[in-house]
């Protein structure tokens, strides 16, 4: 599962999931542009891919914007000389409520950055991975994606990071871990290592599947 000289740009990736991802990335010899509306936790990231060996770059970008998807798509490409895989990881803070208490601007939001963000990625490069001979395109999900959850509307319709809901890790694995066949929630390391097999030629013959990595949490 070797990355090198490939190219990848992630989104979202200020976070703990995808900053692994990033790093994982690097490891694996790619060049990681990273992007986050949050352009000091991009900058630490991309610092990190740098101290992983890999080349980086950082911006940030509101996903929700056409114009700024764009603009990353091309800055990835300029620096990098191609463009071969996307992770599309950037997930907002949703407000827990019931349908009633979900204000449609809340609601919006989340569909803007979770959904018509990676519509908006995708179409900002595809044009360079298909000029490149093709690429991987990764979004980030949820296991809420396939079950629901209580006051999660936006939510469960779109993806997202299920730690977003609570204070820390320790906080979250004692509230939901046991809801998880391992009994405990997942390691962001542990998902950057499924992003690393889609994005190498040994997932080659993988393509548009969804691939659950959640500790059994649809099986209970």
């Amino acid at each position: 599962m070797q990355l090198a000289g490939k190219a990848a740009l992630i989104s979202g990736a200020g976070g703990g999931i995808c900053r692994a991802i990033a790093v994982a990335l690097a490891e694996a010899g790619a060049a990681v542009a990273c992007c986050d509306i949050d352009p000091e936790a991009s900058a630490e990231t991309a610092r990190l891919v740098t101290a992983a060996g890999g080349r980086a770059l950082s911006q940030a970008c509101d996903v929700a914007s056409e114009a700024q998807t764009h603009a990353i798509a091309d800055a990835a490409h300029h620096a990098f000389g191609r463009l071969d895989i996307l992770v599309s990881g950037a997930a907002p803070h949703d407000p827990s409520g019931t349908v009633i208490e979900t204000s449609l601007a809340d609601w919006q939001r989340v569909l803007d950055i979770n959904l018509t963000g990676a519509f908006l990625l995708s179409r900002a490069v595809l044009p360079h991975m298909i000029a490149g001979g093709g690429g991987s395109i990764i979004f980030i999900a949820s296991q809420l994606g396939r079950v629901g959850s209580a006051g999660r509307a936006a939510y469960c319709a779109t993806k997202g990071a299920l730690i977003q809901l609570y204070g820390s890790f320790a906080a979250a694995n004692e509230q939901i871990g046991g809801k998880h066949l391992t009994g405990r929630l997942g390691r962001p390391e542990e998902i950057a290592g499924a992003a690393v097999y889609l994005a190498s030629d040994a997932a080659s013959f993988v393509t548009g599947s969804d691939l659950l990595v959640d500790g059994g949490y649809t099986a209970i």
